[in-house]
């Protein structure tokens, strides 16, 4: 979390020494506005709320863990390191709150600006595979053996910021724009097979179980990257008052591939 946080501070303070040296033509000082048209040129800051839903692609599989788990142990010999435990893609659904910051420059009715938007939730998902079955003959330990092998994948995003260029037209109160950037976000990763074994001088039973053989890959704190695209409406109020209406899509392909749809309502003041 404190390197997104940190990310954003510096993104925010590249923003405003950009700006304090821009001529003030291109900070958006041009005589001739219409009256009609609101001033959306100078920084601003909110805070919003976001719901919406997220996929994730825990795509390859958990094989050659299982296979080196096991090694040259007896149950080996049942040919569960071949089983195809594949996870999939995986859906849920989130929510989180957080705030955003930027600049605009405005020339008349058009305005573009950089933009800041960092949202704290719980995003991320898991998923779980299994196969097991009983042997038919006896293994070279001379007995019958019950297995199952299990295999869990999961991404956990508590922190996401995303960057963005934004482009907007000003319709008397109404600002609509579009935006693309890349994003970053917080993520623990971890990947896990579980095998349980038991054994039976009988393919009848009843099977002993031996202590379960388990092994995890996983990374915390890890900095993932991805890009951003979305659409969305600011709406004067009063004075530098204004609240959002945002639709942001967030796509990240580091080790699991995510993609982020989230609605998001916000209000924010212009300075």
């Amino acid at each position: 979390m404190r390197r997104v946080l940190l990310a954003a501070a510096m993104f925010a303070m590249s923003v405003s020494a950009h700006a304090a040296d821009m001529p003030d033509f291109l900070r958006g000082s041009l005589p001739g506005n219409s009256a009609s048209t609101v001033n959306w040129r100078g920084f601003y800051a909110g805070g919003q709320y976001g719901y919406g839903s997220s996929t994730e692609n825990f795509n390859g599989s958990t094989n050659s863990m299982l296979e080196a788990l096991i090694g040259n142990l007896v149950v080996s010999e049942t040919g569960i390191g071949q089983s195809n435990l594949q996870l999939g893609k995986v859906s849920s659904h989130m929510q989180g709150f957080g705030a955003f910051a930027g600049y605009n420059w405005q020339w008349d009715d058009v305005v573009a600006g950089l933009e800041m938007s960092y949202l704290h939730g719980n995003l991320g998902g898991s998923a779980s595979a299994s196969e097991g079955f009983t042997t038919t003959n006896k293994l070279s330990d001379g007995l019958f053996h019950s297995v199952t092998a299990t295999s869990q994948a999961q991404i956990a995003i508590s922190d996401m910021a995303t960057f963005r260029a934004r482009a907007a037209y000003s319709y008397n109160c109404f600002l609509p724009y579009a935006f693309v950037g890349f994003a970053l976000a917080n993520a623990d990763i971890s990947r896990t097979v579980t095998v349980n074994d038991s054994a039976s001088a009988s393919i009848l039973g009843p099977f002993t179980p031996f202590l379960p053989l388990s092994s995890t890959q996983g990374t915390s704190n890890h900095m993932i990257y991805g890009y951003t695209a979305g659409l969305g409406v600011d709406i004067n109020l009063v004075g530098g008052l204004f609240m959002r209406a945002e639709w942001e899509y967030v796509r990240f392909v580091d080790q699991v591939e995510v993609n982020i749809n989230t609605v998001r309502g916000g209000l924010g003041y212009k300075f």
